[in-house]
């Protein structure tokens, strides 16, 4: 059992704990037991929880005019790359794929579709939806890991929806006001929590970092550090030549993130579509995931080459690209179209934009090795949608 591996991992620690950032690793990705690693991610209407794609096809169909413009933009280049990381079942994919071959033919034809993602899992899902793409309609698809792409060899977008909200996160405290490091330690035949002084200086950097100082606050207060999101991003901005980066997930700006009143952290956990904060029950079969600090991803790629092009949310954003056309759309369906059908479509193209929900997600778009006429074209999803 993933517990017992956990806590073997702890006995072998010589301090008796380990950082919960390790912990969550262990909990998400170990190779044979983590909850992304096997078959025992549940994503969709009977599941843990659910994503835009299952929602419906327009929100990779959107995304696909997005894609589309950028190859516009970068001059129409014969080989255009589009890097999906963590692509989920592979619906996100499929509904932009068939989306180009049918609307934007000429780009489809340039377009070399990869996919990095280290769950095997979700691998052979992907793989059962994609390869009849393959085989169908001749898309080119690839999967491969990060040692397998070059630097500086994309020219395209690498983009992901949802996916650093996974990545393991640090968690700190605020004691006599110090920062402290929640640990992950094991006794009595439970995971239990201990403080201590930081495991690592670049916790204390990162607050340096964003610009955000805790040690002011309340003693108790706790939040998340992703020092794992910075790295990601590392890797991102070597890899890309030339194009773009999409990132889509529930998060905020640094100075929302870490506001005094939010004193229990954005920590969440994920169980057959309820949610929870407790990261120790369901081991290996929930889902936990913290919100993103869009603040430190846009700083971390300005080192690494990337300049931001925009952050807006994603209602605004899909909204820019089509969306309200699609709702209105609704408004004139023929007498023979099933009124229920059409309601609860209604209904489902709604919750994309909805402020209390997905709408209120972050997008977030940044460049690298584009002129200023290119920059100066702008993106269609950053454009005001008008109302």
């Amino acid at each position: 059992m993933l517990s017992e591996i956990i806590s073997q991992k702890i006995s072998e620690n010589s301090q008796g704990r380990i950082s919960f950032a390790e912990y969550m690793e262990l909990v998400l990705y170990h190779p044979e037991q983590g909850y992304y690693a096997t078959n025992k991610v549940n994503i969709g209407a009977d599941g843990d929880f659910v994503t835009s794609p299952h929602l419906c096809k327009d929100f990779g169909e959107l995304l696909a005019v997005q894609f589309a413009q950028m190859w516009e933009v970068l001059g129409k280049p014969a080989c255009f790359q589009l890097v999906e990381m963590g692509a989920g079942q592979g619906l996100l994919a499929a509904d932009v794929l068939k989306f180009l071959h049918k609307h934007h033919f000429d780009f489809f034809e340039c377009l070399e579709y990869l996919i990095v993602e280290k769950a095997a899992g979700l691998i052979a899902e992907q793989k059962q939806i994609l390869d009849k793409l393959s085989s169908n309609f001749g898309a080119k698809i690839r999967w491969c890991g990060w040692d397998e792409i070059e630097e500086n060899s994309i020219t395209g977008c690498f983009f992901s929806n949802e996916l650093v909200d996974a990545l393991p996160v640090h968690l700190v405290a605020v004691e006599n006001q110090k920062l402290r490091e929640v640990y992950v330690s094991f006794e009595g035949g439970d995971f239990t929590e201990v403080v201590g002084d930081v495991s690592t200086p670049a916790i204390e950097d990162y607050f340096k970092f964003v610009g955000v100082d805790i040690c002011g606050y309340e003693d108790g207060y706790r939040t998340e550090v992703n020092l794992a999101g910075l790295e990601w991003m590392k890797l991102v901005g070597s890899r890309l030549c030339r194009g773009y980066v999409l990132t889509i997930d529930y998060g905020y700006t640094a100075e929302r993130f870490y506001h005094p009143r939010r004193n229990e952290g954005t920590l969440q956990c994920y169980f057959k579509h309820s949610h929870h904060n407790d990261p120790y029950v369901n081991v290996g079969f929930q889902d936990i995931t913290a919100h993103v600090d869009f603040t430190a991803l846009e700083k971390q790629g300005f080192l690494c080459g990337l300049d931001k092009v925009g952050f807006v949310q994603q209602g605004l954003f899909l909204m820019a690209l089509g969306l309200g056309e699609r709702i209105a759309a609704l408004s004139f369906v023929g007498e023979v179209e099933d009124i229920g059908n059409v309601l609860r479509r209604r209904e489902v193209l709604h919750s994309l934009m909805n402020p209390m929900g997905l709408g209120n997600f972050g997008v977030l778009v940044q460049c690298k090795s584009l002129n200023e006429s290119e920059i100066n074209v702008g993106l269609k999803g950053l454009m005001m949608p008008v109302m």
